[in-house]
């Protein structure tokens, strides 16, 4: 059975979240074209609509790339995941126990996770209990825009070096699914509220730079001081003084 565009990119976001395509991955149609088995036709489509979503980029001559999301975009994701994930566990009502279950078994899956050496897995599991969290309050709608998101974080973690703990971002999991199952949904959204400025505390952005700073340095007066020269004194009317001429020039 054919691939579709649909399959592809979610496999793209899939290794995203798993941390196998790194910001600026360089996405080339035929060679995906190949890898799948299908046409460039439903390569570009798939790329077309990650682009929509804000996955990857294009350029008219150099062709499809990861974004590398700049510091003013990672705090925007940020701050759209916060907006998102509070306000989804403040509108929902009780939890039933089916999707507690399925929320339980997608934690024990991140703690098989923790002792394994696959990162790729693990990362990925991480990112996505947040998708099955929206998923389980009942908002597939939001599922779907926060899979999104969570792919964006996951690349700007990797652009900007989180030192985030994996072993502690388990264990939160744990305690706002357990705040959840006791009715808490103050507390969840408080938990989740210091998760995720956890996780974007850990990143090493840096402060933003002056973009001329090498540029101004290297062309910035020398500090040097040469001895006068003793020169004979010109005519009153000598017009070819250096030093005027220089001066009308600049």
């Amino acid at each position: 059975m054919a691939i579709s565009a649909s399959e592809i990119s979610a496999r793209i976001v899939e290794a995203v979240m798993a941390q196998k395509l790194a910001p600026g991955a360089r996405l080339g149609e035929q060679p995906l074209a190949m890898l799948f088995d299908c046409s460039r036709t439903i390569v570009r489509e798939a790329l077309t609509r990650l682009a929509a979503r804000g996955i990857v980029t294009v350029s008219a001559r150099r062709g499809w790339f990861v974004i590398e999301p700049s510091q003013d975009e990672a705090r925007e994701a940020f701050e759209a995941r916060r907006v998102i994930e509070l306000g989804l566990i403040r509108s929902t009502g009780r939890i039933d126990k089916s999707a507690l279950r399925q929320l339980k078994a997608h934690l024990q899956r991140e703690k098989a996770a923790l002792k394994e050496s696959d990162v790729g897995h693990r990362s990925f599991l991480l990112g996505d209990f947040h998708v099955c969290l929206a998923e389980c309050l009942g908002n597939t709608l939001l599922a779907d825009t926060l899979r999104d998101f969570t792919a964006r974080t996951t690349l700007i973690a990797m652009l900007y070096q989180s030192t985030h703990d994996a072993v502690q971002s388990c264990e939160d999991h744990v305690q706002i699914v357990a705040a959840l199952e006791r009715g808490d949904h103050a507390a969840a959204e408080a938990l989740m509220a210091e998760h995720i400025g956890t996780v974007q505390s850990a990143l090493r952005v840096q402060a933003p730079t002056d973009p001329l700073a090498q540029l101004r340095d290297a062309l910035a007066p020398l500090n040097t001081t040469t001895p006068k020269r003793r020169r004979k004194t010109a005519p009153a009317d000598d017009a070819t003084d250096s030093s005027t001429y220089l001066g009308a020039l600049l």
